[in-house]
């Protein structure tokens, strides 16, 4: 009987090692691994060159406190704020910590500026930015926050799409917009360019900060370094984490500068964030993000994949209902039940996850190799053949 609590509902199933795009388990079988952690391992398993960088830090030094500098940090911020829009970063060690930071950051800067009022976050219902107390009830789901009252106040939400809501929303109290720019959890539901543009817009009118959740969607997933450089806009505030330790916990808050103005000495910490042994490791998966070729490299392979699973959805349109995504960040939205689907398609030894609105999610790394996804193809298309004949 295991000591760990019932909070997981999980597989029966353990992994002993993993190599790229594959994880081998305790009983010697060969999954194909397209969930990577969920979207965390962006270079895939055992990657050497994460490997040989963790390695070499690790007999350097591992933890030293931020009341010191830590040149790895100070490195990695460097290069993330050449990079984007971003003039100061913070880091933390996870998606939903950098998500609270940037909450944090928001109110602080209107705190800041003489305007305490404008404290309350504009969020989409049913999205999801982290598991703390505050980010379940910004993320507006009845279900993540079921016993968790009372409610955390300071939020507010408006539907998927209803930009008439949205506007109406915004009041002298709204300090801030927060979108996923994708949205993983919710189904795969990507924010138009045209809508990140107009959101953009009327934040600037409404003289509001722009807080783009990229924990899932960033750092290559999309198939640009961050999605929302798709609508070439410039947001206020970006929370990262997942794909930029490539395994490592890390997270991070990118901010520009007059947000980073209100984050004065003693206004915020983290015991672990910004640590060596991850910065090392954050510096390597940049190392290979930036390399030439690598994102067009992701887009090439998130089409090839897009255009055969929409044949697949062609094949069987009683099964799959729509394809949606962006870049690697891929999912199957079905008719039926998708535990089904998702248990059919790890018998034959393709790991996936599933997501709201009755999504399969597919994560392959980033480095994905094309004879993978046709693996990952060719057991999709038996599966929905399988439930078909059904």
């Amino acid at each position: 009987m295991s000591a760990l609590a019932k909070n997981y509902n999980r597989r029966k199933i353990a992994f002993s090692r993993g190599k790229g795009s594959f994880l081998y388990s305790s009983k010697g079988q060969k999954y194909l691994d397209f969930v990577q952690g969920i979207a965390v391992n962006s270079l895939g398993h055992a990657n050497s060159y994460l490997t040989k960088a963790i390695n070499k830090q690790s007999k350097k030094v591992w933890h030293v406190s931020n009341a010191f500098i830590i040149p790895e940090g100070e490195k990695l911020a460097q290069r993330l704020r050449q990079k984007t829009f971003a003039d100061y970063v913070i880091f933390q060690n996870s998606g939903a910590e950098a998500t609270e930071l940037a909450i944090k950051a928001a109110r602080r800067y209107f705190y800041k500026i003489g305007k305490p009022q404008k404290n309350r976050i504009l969020c989409i219902k049913n999205s999801f930015h982290g598991r703390t107390l505050a980010t379940i009830f910004a993320s507006g789901s009845k279900k993540m926050t079921e016993g968790f009252e009372p409610k955390v106040p300071g939020f507010d939400h408006f539907n998927f799409g209803d930009h008439k809501a949205l506007k109406k929303s915004i009041t002298k109290k709204t300090a801030a917009i927060m979108v996923e720019t994708a949205m993983g959890e919710s189904g795969i539901k990507v924010i138009p360019d045209w809508c990140l543009r107009e959101l953009r817009k009327l934040c600037n009118k409404k003289k509001i900060l722009l807080i783009l959740d990229e924990v899932q969607c960033g750092i290559g997933r999309s198939g640009k370094f961050f999605a929302f450089e798709y609508a070439k806009i410039k947001p206020d505030i970006v929370p990262i984490a997942k794909g930029i330790g490539g395994g490592f916990p890390i997270g991070a808050v990118l901010m520009n500068k007059k947000v980073a103005k209100g984050m004065t000495p003693g206004s915020h910490g983290s015991t672990f964030g910004g640590n060596p042994l991850a910065m090392s490791v954050g510096n390597a998966v940049l190392d290979q993000i930036f390399k030439k070729g690598f994102l067009t490299n992701v887009q090439k392979s998130s089409k090839y994949f897009m255009d055969e699973l929409n044949d697949i959805k062609n094949e069987y349109p009683n099964i799959i209902k729509e394809v949606r995504g962006i870049g690697l960040l891929i999912g199957l939205q079905l008719h039926e039940d998708q535990n089904k689907f998702i248990k059919k398609l790890e018998d034959n030894k393709l790991l996936t996850m599933r997501a709201g609105e009755n999504v399969v999610r597919i994560l392959p790394p980033l480095n994905v190799k094309k004879n993978e996804i046709d693996i990952a193809i060719k057991i999709i298309r038996k599966v929905c053949n399988e439930m078909d004949s059904i």
